[in-house]
């Protein structure tokens, strides 16, 4: 009698065992894990490395740090330097002319304008300005209105009429603004004489 065919049992890596558990990883070959921890240390040198390069990285930019807020204290404390030296030929000068006891009014004036001249001299270095806006249009950033008066010929409306004091900038900051006496426009000038 013949007997029936058999079919081959294959063996399965993905059949689940006969307790329900978990299946093992396979076993990696000896030299793979050799080959993994020297990929590991090297890994770990280079994180190593960096972590060097980091913490020089931070101390260097808190010396930076450190050093920018010193030349910044440094500036503050001695930014009026050049200006104070510019000044005192300017003081140097005033005491001269009040040692002097016999001066003429000729010679106080001439004294007067030359410590002026220094002063002026001192100011341009600095690049402190002056503001005499006389003539000029109104500008509130630059001028302080004290009072306004009507347009004259002489001077179109919204237009500086006089100069009551001469206002200041360094570089392109104001100071102190010019007080000033404001032409007003006609419309202005037509409410007032209509009550409003």
């Amino acid at each position: 009698m013949a007997e029936p065919e058999r079919t081959p049992e294959v063996e399965s890596t993905a059949a689940a065992p006969a307790g329900g558990g978990q299946t093992e990883p396979a076993a990696l070959p000896s030299a793979s894990v050799a080959e993994v921890e020297k990929e590991l240390q090297a890994a770990l040198a280079k994180a190593n490395e960096n972590y060097e390069l980091f913490l020089r990285a931070k101390a260097e930019t808190e010396n930076v740090r450190r050093r920018a807020q010193e030349d910044i204290a440094r500036a503050h404390k001695f930014a009026i330097e050049s200006f104070a030296e510019d000044l005192v030929p300017v003081m140097d000068s005033l005491e001269k002319a009040l040692e002097t006891n016999n001066a003429t009014v000729e010679s106080m004036r001439q004294g007067v304008e030359l410590t002026l001249r220094q002063l002026r001299s001192a100011f341009e270095k600095s690049r402190l300005t002056e503001i005499d806006p006389k003539g000029e249009k109104f500008d509130p950033h630059r001028h302080q209105a004290i009072s306004t008066v009507p347009a004259a010929e002489g001077c179109p409306p919204n237009h500086v009429v006089t100069v009551l004091q001469k206002g200041w900038m360094i570089a392109e900051r104001v100071l102190r603004p010019a007080l000033v006496t404001v032409a007003r426009g006609e419309e202005a000038t037509a409410a007032r004489g209509n009550g409003a």
